[in-house]
């Protein structure tokens, strides 16, 4: 028998439909907002609300203190993360607002401030340390395509999702530069650094299978007749998981004591980009930010401007 639903849930439910079709949204981001709305819409049905018309700022505020008490893996959410609940929420009111249905409007939910982003990233200098603790991997083309990897991601700032969906036929070495489909499936250019042009043509010359990907997994451990067979097979690029092992291991090697991940590469390739004097609205294009204010967490790190005048004026007279 069909569990019958209330209208809350229905529109629930025609709203995620209306994120995938609708507005493309992608499978992560879909998951998102399922996970965020199915909780507010279990704590109105446990108050006893199934209409949209009867969600008022009475019921959001309960709603708030619910979050802000809430626990998960025995630690409270994250400011931050109540805001991913709210934000989701204001979504799902200004779809039900275009729909002409009655319910509480989006803007009267103000969302709590939360603290300055704390952003790791690494200097050039340790960028430089990190690529040459490739030169220690023993395999020549685990070498070249680990060092590929590292000049690729500082010099373009993909998210590690970007990198390991690249495929070889899409990447212009000869141009330095190409298209990427990122996040809300937006595309945008990137460009190759020099040195990522040649580590890319070192390793892909080096390559003798016939698979599609950028960057693929390499059985050096195999014997010779197992890697010939093996040429003929359709070999599956590397996964997230393994981006993250490989900069653990060569961060261990040059001894870089702070946690690194893909999306510090990132981080380091933005703050690179404005510390020489970059203009935040380029950045932001190169990064594929929608907004200007994801893109200023940086800038606090990196104001050249600041800089140049604190040289300038600082502390004159005992120059």
């Amino acid at each position: 028998m069909t569990e019958t639903k209330t209208k809350l849930q229905k529109y629930y439910i025609q709203f995620l439909e209306y994120l995938e079709i609708e507005r493309n949204r992608s499978r992560m981001t879909l998951r998102n907002y399922d996970h965020y709305l199915r909780r507010f819409v279990e704590f109105c049905e446990k108050h006893g609300v199934d209409d949209p018309k009867d969600v008022d700022l009475e019921l959001v505020r309960g709603y708030r203190l619910f979050l802000n008490r809430l626990e998960e893996k025995g630690k409270a959410l994250k400011v931050i993360t109540q805001n991913y609940h709210l934000i989701a929420l204001r979504s799902f009111l200004k779809y039900l607002a275009r729909r002409d249905v009655k319910s509480l409007a989006a803007e009267k939910i103000e969302l709590p401030k939360t603290p300055t982003r704390q952003v790791e990233f690494l200097s050039a200098e340790d960028v430089s340390r990190l690529v040459e603790a490739t030169k220690s991997e023993v395999s020549k083309i685990i070498q070249l395509r680990d060092r590929a990897i590292f000049e690729t991601l500082f010099s373009t700032g993909l998210r590690i999702s970007e990198l390991t969906s690249l495929k070889q036929d899409k990447i212009n070495l000869k141009r330095g530069e190409f298209t990427v489909r990122g996040k809300g499936d937006k595309l945008r250019l990137v460009f190759l650094s020099p040195l990522a042009i040649n580590a890319l043509k070192l390793y892909l010359d080096e390559r003798e299978d016939n698979s599609k990907a950028l960057f693929i997994r390499h059985r050096v451990s195999d014997s010779v007749e197992k890697q010939i067979e093996s040429q003929s097979e359709e070999v599956s690029g590397l996964t997230a998981r393994s981006m993250q092992r490989i900069i653990k291991k060569y961060a261990k090697v040059a001894g870089i004591v702070k946690k690194i991940t893909p999306h510090t590469l990132r981080h380091s390739f933005a703050t690179d980009l404005l510390a020489n004097g970059a203009d935040i609205r380029a950045v932001q294009e190169m990064l594929g930010h929608a907004s200007i204010s994801t893109t200023q967490i940086y800038t606090h790190l990196t104001n050249k401007r600041l800089r140049d005048i604190h040289t300038a004026f600082h502390n004159k007279a005992k120059k």
